[in-house]
Formats: C-alpha cells, sequence, structure tokens
C-alpha cells in the first residue's frame, strides 16, 4: 500500500475503507420527493401522492428490512434520520440505537434544502434536529448531512457551534480531514455517490443488481488503481432498498466487501470521522 498519513487504528494493508449508511427521511406535510418510481408528469403545484406513499415505506417498512440483514450479517451503520421524521417514530428510532448502530442528522425535512434558508432558519431547523434526535433516541447525534448534501456557506460553522463533530457534505476528497471554522473545528468526511440506490436506480433507471456490479468491480480492481488509502460509501434509502429485492442486493454488497477483506475493511461514518479525530 502507498505510504499515506493515515491514523493508527486504520487496518494495516487494507487500503479501502468501505462506510455503510442508511438513508432514512420524511417530507413535511403538503411535499414530497421530487423524484419517484412511476415518474408521473404533474401539474406544477400538484401534491404526487404516489411519490409520497413510496416515500411512507421507509419508516413503516423498510427500515426494519434493512435492520434485520444488518443484524444477521454482524454489520453496523450509520443511520441519516430527518428530524420530522424521528419526531412521528420515536420507537424507530430507540430499536435502531439499540442495535448499537450509529444515529446522525439529516436535517429537519427533505423538501427543505440548508442552501435555500436564511441564517435564521437554518440555525434553527440544526437545533430541533438535534433536539429532537436526541431525545428519541436517547443518544446525541455527532454527525450531519444535508438534505440533497447540499449545505450552504454558514452549515459547517453552524454545526461545530452546536456541538457537532463531523460533516459529511463533502465530495473534494478521497480521506476526511479536518476542517477550522470560526466556531471551532470539524471532520469533513467524504460521501461518494457511486454505490448509492437512489440515483442508480431511482434517477438512471438501472437494475437493482447494478448496485453490486458496481460495487464489486470497483472493489476488484482498486489495487489496480495505485492502491491509495481512500473511502467508498455503500448507501440504501430505507423506503428505496428497503424494499425486497434493493434489500437481496444490500446484503450481497455486504457480502462483497467482506470476501476481499485484503483490499477492504467495512466501517461507517461516525466511526470513521472518530478515527480522524472527530
Amino acid at each position: 500500500m502507498a505510504t499515506h498519513s493515515l491514523p493508527a487504528a486504520w487496518p494495516a494493508d487494507r487500503s479501502l475503507a468501505v462506510s455503510v449508511s442508511v438513508m432514512l427521511e420524511g417530507w413535511a406535510d403538503g411535499s414530497a420527493p421530487g423524484i419517484g418510481p412511476m415518474g408521473n408528469p404533474l401539474k406544477a403545484g400538484t401534491l404526487d401522492l404516489q411519490a409520497r406513499s413510496w416515500a411512507d415505506y421507509g419508516p413503516k417498512a423498510g427500515v426494519w428490512r434493512l435492520l434485520d440483514v444488518l443484524a444477521e450479517t454482524g454489520t453496523r451503520a450509520t443511520f441519516y434520520v430527518s428530524g420530522l421524521l424521528a419526531e412521528r417514530h420515536p420507537d424507530l428510532m430507540r430499536a435502531i440505537a439499540a442495535s448499537g448502530h450509529a444515529i446522525a442528522a439529516h436535517g429537519w425535512t427533505q423538501d427543505v434544502i440548508p442552501a435555500t434558508q436564511s441564517a435564521e432558519d437554518e440555525a434553527r431547523d440544526i437545533a430541533r434536529c438535534l433536539a429532537t434526535l436526541t431525545e428519541t433516541a436517547r443518544t446525541r447525534p455527532l454527525g450531519w448531512i444535508s438534505p440533497r448534501c447540499t449545505p450552504s456557506e454558514r452549515t459547517t460553522a453552524l454545526l461545530a457551534g452546536s456541538g457537532f463533530t463531523w460533516h459529511a457534505d463533502f465530495f473534494d476528497s478521497d480521506l476526511p480531514y479536518r476542517i477550522e471554522t470560526a466556531a471551532g473545528p470539524m471532520i469533513a468526511v467524504p460521501f461518494t455517490m457511486e454505490v448509492n440506490d437512489l440515483p442508480l436506480s431511482i434517477r438512471y433507471g438501472n437494475e437493482p443488481e447494478a448496485f453490486t456490479r458496481i460495487l464489486g468491480r470497483i472493489v476488484e480492481h482498486w489495487q489496480t488503481l495505485g492502491n491509495r488509502p481512500g473511502c467508498l460509501d455503500i448507501t440504501v434509502h430505507a423506503h428505496v432498498f428497503g424494499r425486497p429485492m434493493g434489500a437481496i442486493e444490500f446484503r450481497q454488497s455486504l457480502d462483497i466487501v467482506r470476501r476481499r477483506g485484503d483490499v477492504a475493511w467495512l466501517t461507517h461514518h461516525q466511526a470513521l470521522a472518530g478515527l480522524f479525530g472527530a
């Protein structure tokens, strides 16, 4: 493996850290995901009830199937949770935490993007998301990813000032790194999109097997790319790959990484951020 400055706890001779993330997303009343499996062309201003019902599958059924897969395989993940969804499903939050998974914040609702908010509204949403997740999960979230991974110029400093230690709205590095803000330091955790169910299966219309096929290609050929240390994400949304065919591919993806223990190792964002000082 090429020489790089890595934390001592990074496993020796394994250059690829593969983080497992589960996105548990909620939308405010009167809103719905901007993309859904039917792709219905609706008149502007019409509430897409099909997309809304499709999204509601996540907390009702999909997340429980993904929790079963994680338990059966002995895998730990970071769950990114919308604050409003946690408020609506407190028992689910406690079940996730009791299973040993990390819980990170994913904004208040998915229909509100930090980059479009005023400073006051963004600070308010961070505060209530933090309070709700802490109350329902009975553990304080340390990490954050914005809805649509689209922060404002203020987000990182607001998070640091609120006591968060890591932030995953970053796409410019293969490894976590430290950021200094006026409110204190923050660990930037890179978020990769190659193995992500929402763009692969919904936005681009690939069959579910594309998820594991792409992951397998990356892991198999990683050493031929210089074998430099790097991070890769396995990302599933409870309302997308929480369904049977997606959950099968999610399970297979974990097996792919474990079979290549000479190259890759399974982790999750909170544990990875901790290695780099979060």
